[in-house]
């Protein structure tokens, strides 16, 4: 299908793109694992897998690309549509999740993609859905404007009011519902986008991770180099454990990726390399540690 292949095109082009700059930042290389389905699994397809361990900057990175098939639409993916329950789906998409070494650096996950579905009797359904959202540790005031900027700019051409709407979503999705806590700042997050038609949700998409480097690349540049100790190192690794919740709890992309036998490998590249858990641990009042959950973590608008 014409439109599935120019999607593919893109995808592969911004996973590039986006591991190129990352690699240059770093000083060292993403690696790159290729993998396709083996016959009778019940996706079939393939992907590039690219991945940082250790590195100077970033400490885990990982960009994964996917195109699969599969004979029935899981559940995760037709909650919104239970017309395609059941029916033979294509996937596309580039997510990736960095994880720096420095604690003063952000954690950042970006996420662009289609899914296309073929109903018994009737025409191809396209639909989009992505995003990209910050999780410091310790917080900025300019880092977070800066994103949500960008942001706002990737998504205004769509429509005056995408930008609320998605912005809400996002704060609304990455919410730890088990703990009523934000993930981290937020930023945008659309889904199940069939309203702009291919033409204009592939745009969309488009818009969104074109956008991504513009978003993070000066933020990384500000604090990578910041000087940071043990009291520093602890909370990173503390606040990563809320990190592993939400993506093992509630995220949906998870879920779609394990219930559709997707590849875990490639599913779970968002995990950071270490993290930890402590009992009821609450920072002193008045500290940066206190300042995350005061000041950055409670919903506001940031532009």
């Amino acid at each position: 299908m014409q439109q599935v292949e120019a999607v593919r095109a893109y995808l592969l082009d911004l996973q590039q793109r986006i591991t190129s700059a990352m690699a240059a930042i770093d000083g060292a290389p993403f690696l790159e694992d290729r993998w396709e389905k083996a016959p009778g699994e019940p996706l079939q397809g393939n992907g590039v897998t690219k991945i940082l361990e250790q590195g100077a900057v970033l400490e885990r990175a990982g960009c994964g690309f996917s195109h699969v098939r599969g004979t029935r639409l899981p559940p995760s993916a037709t909650q919104h549509r239970p017309e395609l329950a059941g029916a033979p789906f294509e996937a596309l998409g580039v997510s990736l999740v960095f994880h720096p070494r420095n604690p003063y650096a952000p954690t950042v996950h970006m996420n662009v993609r289609m899914i296309s579905a073929e109903p018994a009797g009737a025409p191809p359904v396209f639909w989009f859905g992505g995003g990209m959202d910050l999780t410091p540790i310790y917080g900025f005031e300019e880092d977070a404007v800066h994103f949500h900027r960008v942001c706002k700019q990737s998504v205004e051409p769509f429509g005056a009011d995408r930008h609320a709407h998605y912005k809400k979503w996002c704060d609304e999705y990455f919410h730890l519902k088990h703990r009523n806590e934000q993930r981290g700042v937020g930023g945008i997050f659309f889904d199940d986008v069939s309203d702009l038609g291919f033409d204009g949700g592939f745009a969309l998409m488009r818009s969104v991770g074109d956008a991504f480097l513009g978003a993070y690349e000066p933020i990384l540049g500000r604090r990578k180099d910041m000087a940071w100790g043990e009291r520093e190192r602890g909370f990173q690794l503390y606040r990563r454990g809320r990190y592993v919740e939400f993506n093992l709890v509630w995220d949906r992309g998870t879920h779609f990726g394990l219930q559709s036998g997707g590849r875990t490998e490639s599913i779970l590249l968002s995990m950071p390399p270490l993290c930890s858990w402590a009992y009821r641990q609450e920072p002193a009042p008045g500290t940066p540690e206190a300042e995350l959950y005061t000041r950055f973590l409670p919903r506001r608008e940031w532009v």
